[in-house]
């Protein structure tokens, strides 16, 4: 990996505050993260303390769900924090959580307004993290911008 796609912390912070953009993207990063943490949790008291159809699935899918929610979780700290590094986590998380909400949208059921939310979140959070700006407020520079 070149300099160019690893930048420092100091060149990231050279170039003034935080653009609202950036805050606006590692938030919904972050809600993103908390809504895993919830669904996970609450399918995992579900599968303790209720009566699933299968037990194992349903702890299974609270503690993946919980596992999974760091992703986001660490992208959004990282994006606060001005570091490169966390744009590639926050933008695969987007990227995942396309295809979740395209089911959700197809569902015949309450889960079609949880889809477009989600929809919604993730194609906002992907237009927030490719911004010029954002991408300067990490120190990430493009392909031929090399310093000479």
């Amino acid at each position: 990996m070149s300099s160019e796609q690893n930048p420092t912390p100091e060149a990231a912070e050279e170039s003034g505050p935080r653009p609202g953009r950036l805050t606006a993207a590692a938030a919904l990063a972050a809600l993103e993260g908390l809504a895993l943490v919830v669904g996970g949790a609450w399918m995992l008291v579900g599968g303790l303390t209720g009566h699933p159809d299968d037990r194992t699935s349903a702890v299974t899918g609270g503690v993946t769900l919980i596992v999974l929610a760091l992703l986001p979780l660490f992208a959004a700290r990282g994006l606060l924090a001005r570091r490169g590094w966390s744009r590639g986590p926050a933008i695969v998380t987007q990227i995942m959580a396309l295809p979740v909400a395209y089911n959700m949208l197809n569902a015949d059921s309450v889960a079609i307004p949880a889809g477009i939310v989600l929809a919604v979140v993730a194609v906002t959070a992907l237009v927030l993290l490719v911004n010029p700006a954002t991408t300067q407020a990490l120190g990430i520079r493009g392909p031929g911008s090399a310093q000479k």
